[in-house]
């Protein structure tokens, strides 16, 4: 078989039952992991009905004496991912970081950017460090980052991580790869650090580095967002005090969209003789 991949997920066959020596008490079963060995999954982590020749899909990483373990807990980030991780403990090594399995992520003083703290999060990228061949987190997460995007149009959809916000926006992690930008005035919604967001390109820069939109862009968007505004006005006596002369600050704390959308999603309902239009309202032509 293929050689084990450590913090990711392994099918791997089920051997034998692990028995306790002197009493025999069963304590879990055998995965065969080829060079690596027998890889114990503890019998707290072993699906009901599983048997002596069936697959399984675990999650393969070291326990407290560094030797490889399957779970079917569902980590919060794999080998090579990045993630919003909480700080559940210190000592004089490093922080220890929750990811969804028994045993924490270490991150070492030398990869935190500043000194962690119990119950705070951050961003980290998770990696197997290549002298101790154990699993690490680091905090300089701009080191794992691939420089050279290839391929990405302009409108296409992304999976943004946000990463932290800046004078000129919020900086984001695209598709677990790319350092990305969402500038200050293309956000109409709440954003904070470790939120996962579907994202659209705007543009890729000449140094690499992306600029995004939580929006598709132009017409496409404000197609979406007339049904939306449609059914808002169903949903509300078939009313909506935002006109053409509304602020755009309320249009943008109401629905999330800038005003430019928000008129043309108007316009759009209008040319479709399902509204009426006033100055600081819009109105469902009624019976509708």
């Amino acid at each position: 078989m293929s050689r084990i991949k450590l913090g990711a997920y392994n099918t791997l066959t089920v051997q034998e039952v692990a028995l306790r020596e002197g009493n025999g008490e069963r304590f879990g079963l055998y995965l065969d992991g080829g060079a690596a060995g027998e890889i114990l999954m503890p019998d707290k982590y072993v699906p009901e009905g599983t048997e002596i020749g069936d697959e399984v899909s675990v999650f393969v990483y070291l326990d407290q004496d560094e030797r490889p373990i399957a779970t079917t807990e569902e980590p919060l980030a794999q080998v090579g991912d990045f993630a919003y991780l909480e700080c559940s403990w210190v000592n004089e090594y490093g922080a220890f970081l929750s990811w969804g399995v028994t045993k924490d992520l270490f991150c070492p003083f030398r990869e935190q950017k500043k000194r962690m703290e119990i119950g705070s999060s951050y961003i980290v990228h998770v990696h197997l460090d290549e002298d101790t061949y154990r699993l690490v987190a680091s905090a300089k997460v701009e080191h794992y980052l691939d420089e050279q995007p290839q391929g990405y149009q302009h409108g296409q959809e992304v999976d943004l991580l946000v990463w932290q916000k800046t004078d000129l926006g919020f900086k984001v992690i695209v598709d677990n790869q790319y350092a990305g930008l969402i500038y200050e005035n293309q956000v109409f919604q709440y954003v904070h650090t470790g939120d996962r967001l579907k994202g659209y390109i705007s543009t890729v820069r000449p140094d690499g580095k992306i600029d995004c939109m939580l929006q598709p862009a132009g017409q496409r968007h404000a197609a979406d967002f007339a049904e939306v505004l449609l059914q808002y006005l169903k949903d509300n006596n078939g009313v909506c005090d935002l006109g053409d002369k509304s602020e755009a600050e309320d249009i943008k704390h109401r629905f999330q969209v800038s005003k430019k959308v928000y008129k043309r999603a108007v316009g759009d309902l209008y040319k479709r003789h399902l509204i009426t239009v006033e100055p600081l309202a819009i109105r469902l032509v009624s019976p509708y």
